[in-house]
This record gives structure tokens, C-alpha cells and sequence, in this order.
């Protein structure tokens, strides 16, 4: 089943239901009107939803769908937590600090809490005040949890996710020394973050198994092919593991989403290479940036400028989209 929240001015949408092939929407306003209300009372309304996505896939009766008229799923959320599992990711990045990885990154996840408010919409710019601020994309996967129970355990993590989505984490790269550097974590480097146009029941993913996708993450920036690199390969703490840690001292409320972090993929144990040369590129601008420090002496790749273009999807095995895309331009903000 593949959900979407309908942009109708509202502050979280008209909750739909989407059609596998991403072409056409049911309305869904007679079982909950957004997505929120239906995660707030998911064993109820869940089945309900699935009957319509059912008779979506077999009647005539869809309107055509358009992923330019959508907010991101949870337009806003009560909770967005960002992990980030993928070591290869965290050891490049501190690396262009001079930071070394303490040994506890290996055995305990790195989280921190974004801000929920407000959400970019999948085809809307990403708006900015300065191009200095050094603006990157962070591509990931994130779930949407039901209400978990403090103390649970990974084990116990799967019957809590309910839905599936893309992720663009936007980070102002030249903002985050400075930032961390007063011991207190992010917060003006991370900007407002997008989702994909909808999101989708695990169910629905052939290569969802062991708390990952096992699929290539798609990135291209400008309309060139910037990152390939596959979700379930040198994932170091799958969604299980981050939603436990997530829920180790707290309740998380229905609707909390949890990422995974940038997606990062080594190459013969070593930090991987652009797709042009044969590698299966990056998920972020910073982490070809600390690439090219390290084998030249100096980074040759920008930041994101206004006007530059980020497009992120997720194709499944038979080539057909399954999130559909998240595509912005970075703008500058005006107020």
C-alpha cells in the first residue's frame, strides 16, 4: 500500500491512497483525514486503507496522480530523529574535521533530533538565505513507527513499522563545525528536511528484509548521476536496532520518523568513487569532498549553489519507481 497526503492548503493534507504504478490516487478522507489520524489509530483504519488500495488497483474510479501536488507524507511530524548507520558515512565526514571515530560509534548508534514543524515538499525548492552556509543533500531512508513502548528491543522493533520513505536531509556543511564544536549538536545546520512523495507498507517491498531495503539508492544532481549506492550494503545498524535505540528512554509516539543516516557504500574497504569511475558514487556532497581531499590534496566538488537541481528515487528490481522522486531546486529565500 502506498500513501500520500494530497496539498490542499491545509497544514497536513488530504490523506490518499496512491496505485502501485504511482498513476493514479483514491481519496481517502471517508477513512482518515490525514495520515497522522490514520497512524493514531493504525489497526483500525490500516485494513481499512488496504481495502481501498485493493479496489484501486482494480477499478476505474483513481484520479491521476501528480507527486507535484503532494506535501511529504507527514507534512509535519511529532518527531524526526535521524540516525546515522552507515560508519563509512560518519568516519569520511569527521575525517574533513580531523576527527577520529570513537570505538562506541561502532557498538552504539549516532542520532540526533531534527526539526519536525515543517517539511519541504518532494518537488518544492530547497529555500535558503546564503550559498556560503555550504548546502548538501544527505539522501536516506527513513520508517514511520506506531506508538513503541519504552525499553523495546530490536527483536521486538518490526511490528512497529508502518510505513517506508525517501529521505533528503539537507546539511549546511560550513555551519556544523562550528556548531558541534560547542558540544550542544545540530541545530542551524540542519535546515528543514524532504520526504518522498509517498510513503509505502513494507509489505509492498520485495527487497525489504533483516530492517533494510536491499536496493540502490538513485541521487543525481543537475541531471548527472551522482550516487548509486545500495541501502543494505555496509549498513552498520539496520532500523531495528534504530528504533530501539530511539526508544531505549522514551515512548515514541505514532507517527515518529526514524532515518537511517546518508547511505555510504566502501569500495574494496576503502572510502568508494565516483561513478564515473566505476564506483557506485555518494549519497552526499561532503563525502566526495573529503575523497578528493584525501587523493589530491584539496576538494574540487561545490556545494550546492542556486539553481542547482537534486533529484533522489529508488527503483525496484524490475526498474519501476517506488517512492516516486524527490526533486528540488535550491533557491534563495525570501521572506
Amino acid at each position: 500500500m502506498k500513501l500520500a497526503s494530497l496539498n490542499d492548503r491545509t497544514l497536513d493534507g488530504q490523506l490518499i491512497v496512491v496505485s502501485r504504478d504511482l498513476r493514479t490516487y483514491a481519496d481517502a478522507n471517508g477513512i482518515a483525514p490525514t495520515l497522522q489520524a490514520a497512524l493514531d489509530n493504525w489497526q483500525q483504519i490500516g485494513p481499512q486503507l488496504e481495502v481501498l488500495a485493493g479496489d484501486l488497483e482494480k477499478g476505474d474510479f483513481g484520479q491521476e496522480f501528480n507527486p507535484a501536488k503532494v506535501y511529504s507524507p507527514l507534512p509535519r511530524a511529532y518527531q524526526w530523529a535521524d540516525g546515522s548507520a552507515y560508519l563509512n558515512h560518519v568516519e569520511l565526514v569527521r575525517k574533513a574535521r580531523n576527527a577520529k571515530v570513537p570505538d562506541s560509534f561502532f557498538v552504539d548508534p549516532l542520532m540526533y533530533q531534527g526539526g519536525s514543524d515543517s517539511f519541504y515538499t518532494p518537488h518544492g525548492p530547497i529555500k535558503l538565505l546564503e550559498e556560503s552556509w555550504g548546502i548538501d543533500l544527505e539522501a536516506e531512508v527513513a520508517v514511520i513507527v506506531d506508538k513503541v513502548p519504552m525499553g523495546i528491543t530490536p527483536e521486538e522493533a518490526p511490528g512497529y513499522i508502518r510505513l517506508i520513505m525517501l529521505v533528503n536531509d539537507v546539511s549546511l556543511r560550513n555551519l556544523i563545525p562550528a556548531e558541534l564544536g560547542k558540544g550542544f549538536g545540530f541545530f542551524q545546520s540542519k535546515p528543514a528536511t524532504a520526504f518522498s512523495p509517498v510513503a509505502v507498507t513494507p509489505d509492498e517491498i520485495e527487497s525489504w528484509s533483516g530492517g533494510t531495503i536491499h536496493l540502490p539508492l538513485s541521487v543525481d544532481i543537475n541531471n548527472q548521476p551522482f550516487g548509486r549506492a545500495n541501502v543494505g550494503v555496509d549498513m552498520t545498524f539496520n532500523f531495528f536496532q534504530l528504533i530501539a535505540h530511539a526508544a531505549k528512554t522514551r515512548e515514541l509516539a505514532a507517527g515518529t520518523i526514524i532515518g537511517s543516516g546518508t547511505i555510504s557504500n566502501k569500495l574494496d574497504g576503502g572510502p568508494g568513487k565516483p561513478i564515473s569511475e566505476g564506483g557506485v558514487g555518494y549519497s552526499c556532497i561532503s563525502e566526495i569532498r573529503t575523497v578528493e581531499t584525501i587523493n589530491e590534496g584539496k576538494p574540487r566538488t561545490p556545494f550546492l549553489q542556486f539553481g542547482d537541481t537534486v533529484e533522489i528515487w529508488m527503483d525496484d528490481m524490475e526498474g519501476q519507481s517506488i517512492f516516486g522522486s524527490i526533486k528540488q531546486t535550491v533557491k534563495k529565500y525570501e521572506r
